[in-house]
């Protein structure tokens, strides 16, 4: 059939804008968590094998970064934490975001990052920033800037673009470009706070307006706590997010409906060019 692009030409072409262009939307894979009682466990027995399957999926599936977190091991995370930084590097090629609600932790595990990675996250809250900052000029290193202070979280829109604001002067006096700052709005549950989503929409949106060539990242989960059908809940969400603007996401990248749900908003909005990252996903199964 005349006019049909052949498998060889799709994929070479797909390469070629990969290579001149960045991801419309960078994909944080979230897997390696020790909330998720596998990777406890995984942490806990020191078992190399799992985690590198985890991160090698989530690699194989589209991610351009590989969160680890160790939160959840009490006295033992920058142990941890490095543990499994270590062992995700020997299994991908792709940079870390270190989460950790710790900034010492953070601090004393940014040395064995092999790539710059992403710190996950700073806040306005005085010993996160005097600590982090200095060290993502020295590393590289983009952050993540939750829009909260320590005596402020934010729930309107307004609050929200307030502190990004506040949140990017700190960033960038320190030395930071634009470019290396993800922007968290926060969005809370719906089920407590009806408004929250439509809130962190309007923040996206006048965020990246605002503050051109900075980005803005969201972790979809919040938004659907406590209630049923959750996966739908946050693929809405993410959807609406990409209409607005939101240039990066926190997600399991493996998951082939939320995937598909990226896709299919990054070419709606216009940012797959011909429709190729979207015909890609198609023919290799990922649009369930």
């Amino acid at each position: 059939m005349k006019g049909v692009i052949s498998d060889h030409e799709l994929s070479k072409l797909r390469r070629s804008l990969r290579q001149s262009e960045e991801a419309a939307v960078i994909i944080i894979g979230e897997r390696i968590n020790s909330s998720r009682k596998a990777i406890a466990q995984a942490i806990e027995m020191r078992d190399s094998a799992l985690i590198r399957k985890e991160a090698t999926d989530q690699a194989e599936a589209g991610a351009d970064y590989i969160d680890v977190n160790a939160g959840s091991t009490a006295g033992q995370e920058t142990e941890c934490l490095t543990w499994l930084a270590e062992t995700v590097q020997e299994a991908v090629d792709l940079p870390l975001c270190l989460d950790s609600p710790d900034p010492h932790v953070i601090a004393k595990v940014l040395p064995k990052t092999l790539r710059p990675p992403l710190i996950n996250s700073i806040t306005l809250e005085a010993e996160r920033l005097h600590t982090l900052l200095p060290l993502a000029l020295e590393y590289n290193s983009g952050v993540i800037a939750l829009c909260q202070s320590s005596d402020m979280l934010a729930h309107t829109a307004d609050q929200k673009v307030k502190l990004a604001g506040q949140l990017l002067e700190k960033a960038t006096h320190s030395g930071i470009s634009l470019d290396r700052i993800y922007i968290d709005p926060l969005v809370y549950p719906l089920s407590s706070d009806p408004q929250s989503g439509v809130a962190t929409l309007a923040a996206i949106e006048q965020i990246m307006s605002l503050y051109p060539g900075v980005h803005t990242v969201c972790g979809l989960t919040n938004i659907s706590y406590g209630l049923p059908n959750r996966s739908l809940v946050n693929r809405s969400f993410l959807i609406a997010c990409i209409s607005r603007g939101l240039d990066a996401v926190i997600i399991d990248p493996t998951d082939n409906r939320t995937y598909g749900a990226l896709k299919a908003a990054t070419m709606i909005m216009g940012l797959d060019d011909y429709c190729m990252e979207f015909v890609t996903a198609y023919r290799e199964g990922r649009l369930d």
